[in-house]
């Protein structure tokens, strides 16, 4: 209990600095950097049940749901091809700078390759362990200094670049959440999708706590029943558990050498961005939408994240979701196939060489 309450304090101080400095994403991001600098200085054990973090994900999948219409699922269906095309070519961008990390260091390509793929952080690190030549160790370490680096250096750009005063809005106080209140109705609303969201975990479904209330929520609000929406200190509770427990699972001390490896990594992960921004460019040529509904469309940040920041500069959500959503499930269900039978392939041929 002790340590579950100094990690909600340090969670708390942190935010509180980064609204006091007005930073991005500050009830997800404060409570990111607080608690991994806390645990990185001191060395204190925290504690932060995982039922906090799905809660946090349920809140944030509830709220984007709120953002689509029949319109937005109609520009869904038209921009499908699109979201292909991107996210193959995203992935293809991450295969290069794995070639590049291969050939400067002495990381594996196998490795480089999962260390590298846009997304999917957890399923990396686990297909790491299938496949022969990869450090998981290393992934791991890659695929959580990429992650910073998005998660920090996208909203900053989409907020300082994208929006203007005029359009700011921060996720907590739009849609009328700081007039909402907690009834009968949103208790029915929250108790239903709740059920879908257990079968959607019942039944292995890839990030079910965030899909399961963002799918539910967008079908219930593009048939015409509209749930309502959640108050906006329920909001800001939701983006600290969530910040708070990415903070807890940062490791970046994990890697003997990571000073070594720390540079060519970051440098991977701002050419990702750069990369994103180069096709989040060309997105808003083709279709009618702004650059910064489309560098967020692009930016492999992750869901959550990119949602919120959507939310705060007032682009399309429902289309940013829609990209993020596209690109959860190709990475969950594309790419392991490709490098299962890549490495598979390759390892099998190395056997048939050695017995030859």
């Amino acid at each position: 209990m002790v340590k579950f309450l100094e990690t909600a304090l340090i969670g708390f101080v942190g935010g509180l600095l980064f609204e006091f400095f007005q930073l991005p994403l500050a009830w997800m991001l404060g409570p990111l950097t607080a608690v991994s600098v806390w645990k990185l200085l001191t060395k204190r054990e925290l504690n932060w049940p995982v039922g906090f973090k799905n809660g946090g994900q349920f809140i944030l999948g509830y709220s984007m749901g709120l953002s689509f219409t029949a319109e937005s699922a109609r520009q869904i269906v038209h921009q499908f091809p699109s979201m292909i095309i991107s996210t193959t070519l995203m992935v293809g961008f991450g295969l290069v700078m794995a070639i590049f990390i291969s050939k400067f260091t002495t990381t594996s390509f196998p490795s480089a390759v999962m260390g590298t793929t846009p997304g999917g952080l957890s399923q990396m690190v686990v297909l790491s362990e299938e496949i022969k030549g990869a450090n998981p160790t290393i992934v791991t370490f890659m695929q959580t200094i990429r992650m910073l680096t998005v998660i920090f250096v996208v909203p900053t750009v989409a907020i300082h670049t994208f929006s203007s005063t005029e359009e700011f809005s921060p996720l907590i106080e739009s849609s009328g959440a700081e007039q909402a209140t907690i009834g009968l109705e949103t208790l029915f609303f929250i108790a239903l999708i709740f059920i879908v969201t257990k079968i959607a975990v019942r039944y292995k479904c890839p990030t079910p706590w965030i899909i399961g209330p963002l799918l539910s929520v967008a079908i219930l609000t593009v048939t015409g029943m509209e749930p309502p929406v959640l108050p906006s200190s329920v909001s800001i509770i939701a983006q600290a558990c969530l910040g708070v427990y990415l903070g807890l699972s940062m490791k970046v001390n994990m890697l003997g050498d990571w000073k070594r490896l720390l540079p060519i990594t970051l440098i991977t992960g701002f050419s990702i961005v750069g990369f994103a921004f180069f096709l989040a460019y060309v997105l808003h040529i083709f279709y009618p939408m702004t650059m910064a509904t489309a560098f967020l469309c692009i930016a492999p940040g992750g869901l959550p994240e990119m949602g919120v920041t959507a939310h705060t500069i007032n682009a399309d959500v429902s289309l940013v979701a829609a990209y993020q959503l596209f690109r959860v499930f190709f990475i969950l269900f594309i790419v392991p196939i490709f490098l299962r039978g890549y490495f598979g392939k390759n390892d099998q041929q190395h056997e048939a060489a050695d017995v030859s």
